[in-house]
């Protein structure tokens, strides 16, 4: 969702349908983005807990499994039946959750849902890698004398390489929900990351710069936050 009208009024992007091609083309025809960002100056859409359009497209969805059926699974007490209100991840309570549908041990349900959870994490990790650098490689561009015109492209391809990495990111689950659109996203994000970073280094041969960029160390949170907030002050590397 996203708040229209100066954050006044809570707005789905569904208009053009609920996947995150579909919220794409709607945020670009509303030229809508939620911040500039510091290092790249690209405009940003954040996605904002998209746990409902990821899950449905997912095989729990796809069989009418509700949300409620395995983040709030039936208990017994004293022959009374009633749903669990403590909203928590179903490996929490496999037997009353998970189990009900899957005749699996305990061990092997934990084990295929961290195997699909850990894949989809590696793939996470390799779009974070080629995103940063990409907001890294316009900074250099804009370094090298580029100009907005210019740069409109790779800021754009940009936009959209984020937007689909956040589309995974700030979902719960870490892709289990649909791990196949997911890793469908993570790939595009890393492609369109890629076709970025290749147009950067198009437009720094151009200004007459042919060797690396040199990228400064966002290997930990306090690191990056200091590299953001420097290029906020205009003190950026």
């Amino acid at each position: 969702y996203y708040f229209k009208k100066e954050g006044d009024y809570l707005t789905f992007p569904w208009d053009k349908g609920t996947t995150v091609d579909d919220m794409e083309r709607y945020y670009d025809e509303a030229k809508f983005s939620d911040w500039t960002h510091a290092i790249s100056k690209a405009p940003m859409v954040k996605m904002q807990h998209p746990d409902y359009e990821v899950y449905s497209t997912g095989i729990h969805a796809y069989r009418d499994i509700a949300c409620a059926d395995c983040h709030m699974p039936y208990r017994t007490e004293g022959g009374v039946k009633f749903t669990d209100h403590h909203i928590r991840s179903p490996l929490l309570d496999i037997s009353n959750s998970c189990a009900v549908c899957h005749r699996w041990s305990e061990e092997e349900i934990r084990g295929r849902v961290e195997s699909i959870q850990d894949k989809v994490r590696d793939g996470r990790t390799r779009a974070e890698g080629a995103i940063a650098k990409a907001h890294f490689d316009i900074a250099a561009c804009m370094e090298a004398g580029a100009t907005d015109e210019e740069l409109a492209p790779p800021r754009d391809l940009l936009r959209k390489a984020q937007l689909r990495w956040d589309y995974v990111a700030a979902n719960n689950g870490m892709g289990f929900h649909s791990p196949q659109e997911c890793q469908l996203a993570l790939t595009a994000a890393v492609d369109l990351a890629h076709e970025c970073r290749v147009e950067c280094g198009r437009i720094l041969a151009k200004k007459g710069y042919t060797k690396e960029v040199n990228y400064p160390d966002f290997s930990t949170k306090e690191k990056a936050e200091a590299l953001n907030q420097a290029f906020i002050e205009g003190k950026g590397p």
